[in-house]
């Protein structure tokens, strides 16, 4: 007998076997009742908190938020209307509670009469956990890429200067965006060395982005990333320092994972 007839012999021998065990098998074999998945009532609409979430901006205040230049001082960008908007003197702010993994909703608008070009454009950003002051974390880009030119790992749905989004389901300035992100925290060894890489996945509008990417490191305007340990962060929100008008946030809620 050749090479090919043992092997496929061999083969027809196997799945000879395992017809034999399946046929004494029963359905409740692979039936599982324990843990029960707790009960969580959905939201309405994709843009409702489901009933486990945790409110980070509920239209009438900054309440779990804070500056990131100083902890001790509260947030103060601008709420009325159920929106709150970016104040750009103040800077960054971040949200008071650190998080490891979760899932998180964030509504964004760019102002309808936006100037500037590229990335003086409504520029922003979501930092999906911060690792410092100032601009350390992994960003999430925030900006009007309706026909509006710039560097692709730059543009809305990037993980900026890291991974280009899939595509560009931007709408015009003046409407809302949304995103929907599934974030993994990095894990470290004790020697500090990284254990396993973050991992994000990010719905823009409805529309698959990021599709669980291994991000290199925190985002870095310049230069390459690079991991540095760290344990749970909070969740930022950047007040960018190009002088077009300020954008919007609403219906920003998060389930820990």
């Amino acid at each position: 007998m050749n090479k090919h007839k043992l092997v496929l012999a061999a083969l027809l021998s196997g799945m000879g076997y395992m017809a034999q065990a399946q046929q004494g098998a029963k359905p409740e074999d692979t039936e599982i009742y324990t843990p029960v998945p707790p009960v969580v009532t959905a939201g309405k609409t994709a843009a409702d908190a489901p009933s486990d979430a945790i409110q980070l901006f509920n239209g009438k205040d900054l309440n779990q938020w804070v500056l990131t230049a100083d902890h001790s001082k509260p947030a103060d960008w601008k709420v009325a209307g159920g929106i709150l908007t970016v104040n750009k003197q103040s800077g960054n702010i971040e949200t008071k509670k650190s998080f490891t993994n979760y899932q998180l909703h964030l509504e964004w608008r760019i102002p309808a009469n936006i100037t500037g070009t590229g990335q003086a454009r409504g520029n922003s950003g979501l930092f999906l956990a911060s690792t410092g002051p100032g601009d350390a974390g992994y960003e999430l880009q925030i900006l009007d890429s309706y026909n509006n030119k710039t560097y692709t790992n730059g543009m809305a749905g990037s993980i900026y200067k890291q991974f280009v989004p899939l595509a560009n389901p931007a709408r015009p300035a003046g409407e809302w965006e949304t995103y929907d992100v599934i974030w993994t925290a990095p894990t470290f060894n004790t020697d500090g060395s990284v254990k396993t890489t973050a991992r994000v996945t990010v719905l823009f509008n409805g529309v698959l982005v990021e599709n669980n990417i291994e991000l290199k490191g925190p985002t870095q305007y310049i230069g390459q990333p690079h991991y540095q340990q760290h344990g749970p962060a909070p969740i930022k929100l950047q007040a960018h320092g190009d002088k077009s008008e300020p954008l919007s946030f609403r219906n920003i809620w998060i389930r820990e994972l």
